[in-house]
């Protein structure tokens, strides 16, 4: 259909877990018969086992329409991206792209590490089919906004990884392309810098052009898109208005609460110390809810896999549309955790818990050395519920934040003159 801007009918894509392909790696010729001889015909087949990122994924965008796409760690987000992106190719199903693409995927995608900023940006225009006039008419406004006017002259494999991304978005968003795909542009960068990347994409979603933007922070998703896909193992789970799709992956979130922590695959790090449960420590376990203003601990179960010294684990407490309300962490408080037994708990202790009523989702975050032995996002859902933390009967006015912190007033004369 010519009225679309982007049309996939039954897109699937299918890796093969553990599979090498014939030749990769360079492995020699007695190297190669080593391992013949070792695999057994069991384990052939486990080097094959199918996994499909995408599968049966259909929807329609409209030239102009602004499109988010959420759904949790593994749920075939950049997969997606990559196949709309012609990246890679789809195993089952097709997709139509209608207009130049310009894609922000990963941190410097696209450009090559021995060319300098300014020769990446005229190289990324030319692979949009521009001409050098439009991308002069461009230049000063890209340099401008990634803030790298004195390094454009350098190659970029000398880059930060923040003026990479600087660079990417800034190229992404100003060159001459009708379709934008975007793909967590927020993972990366100060505050400021992000902020200026959220501006940047209402200018662009009101300029008419067409974005699928990729993003956990679902806030963000909110305030800019008219329409959300929502990804789930590979499928398309619902299409539709913002805060209809967003309010049924919340509620998948608090249902999450349900599968242990032990058994999550979408982590990263070494797994020298591994959670592997998160609540509020109560009589019978662990709960999920606390009252605002009560005493409470919130309890990380863990368990030590290796030595571990060194060790500092954080808490990120988010809204559930992702807005950064609170971090916890004992390295900030100079708390020292040693001689952790090789299972227990680590309890967070609040002499009255700072949070209004609401619902928040936690982040798991611990390195030993300096190194990730466990990250989990979205590690579980928690709910506060009202409670007298003055001690007045009175709270703050809803909308005026998340926290509640412990103040007195006091009135002093005005001092002679």
């Amino acid at each position: 259909m010519t009225d679309n801007a982007i049309r996939a009918e039954n897109l699937g894509k299918m890796f093969r877990i553990g599979a090498r392909r014939e030749g990769y790696g360079y492995k020699s010729f007695r190297e190669t018969l080593a391992g013949l001889w070792r695999r057994s015909g069991r384990e052939r087949r486990a080097r094959s086992e199918p996994f499909w990122a995408l599968k049966d994924v259909s929807f329609e965008v409209k030239p102009g329409e602004v499109v988010g796409v959420i759904g949790r760690n593994g749920a075939g987000k950049s997969t997606l991206l990559k196949v709309l992106s012609r990246i890679t190719e789809p195993t089952e199903g097709f997709a139509e792209i209608r207009g130049r693409v310009g894609s922000l995927l990963e941190v410097g995608t696209g450009f090559h590490p021995e060319l300098t900023g300014r020769e990446n940006i005229f190289l990324n225009g030319a692979i949009l089919g521009m001409r050098r006039a439009e991308i002069e008419a461009e230049f000063d406004k890209i340099v401008g906004f990634a803030e790298i006017e004195k390094f454009i002259d350098t190659p970029v494999k000398h880059y930060s990884s923040g003026m990479y991304m600087r660079l990417a978005f800034a190229v992404a968003a100003h060159l001459n392309s009708e379709i934008l795909l975007v793909d967590e542009v927020l993972a990366v960068g100060d505050a400021q810098f992000q902020r200026k990347c959220l501006g940047k994409m209402n200018e662009v979603a009101s300029a008419g052009r067409t974005v699928l933007f990729v993003s956990h922070n679902l806030a963000a998703v909110q305030n800019l898109c008219g329409r959300v896909l929502l990804l789930s193992q590979g499928r398309c789970e619902a299409s539709g208005e913002p805060m209809a799709v967003l309010n049924r992956y919340l509620e998948g979130m608090r249902d999450m609460n349900g599968a242990a922590l032990a058994e999550r695959k979408d982590r990263r790090g070494d797994g020298r110390l591994r959670f592997t449960s998160c609540g509020f420590a109560a009589q019978d376990g662990l709960n999920s809810t606390v009252v605002c203003g009560s005493e409470a601990r919130l309890r990380l179960g863990y368990t030590l896999s290796g030595p571990a010294e060194s060790i500092a684990v954080s808490i990120g407490v988010l809204s559930l549309v992702g807005q950064k309300v609170l971090c916890l962490g004992n390295d900030v408080t100079g708390e020292v955790l040693s001689g952790l037994p090789v299972k227990g708990y680590l309890d967070c202790c609040f002499e009255k818990f700072p949070l209004l009523a609401g619902s928040y989702r936690l982040d798991l975050f611990c390195t030993c050395n300096g190194q990730i032995c466990d990250w989990v996002k979205d590690a579980a859902v928690i709910e506060v519920v009202e409670g007298d933390f003055y001690g007045s009967g009175r709270l703050p006015p809803s909308g005026y934040g998340h926290l509640v912190v412990l103040h007195h007033w006091q009135c002093q004369p005005e001092a002679a003159t």
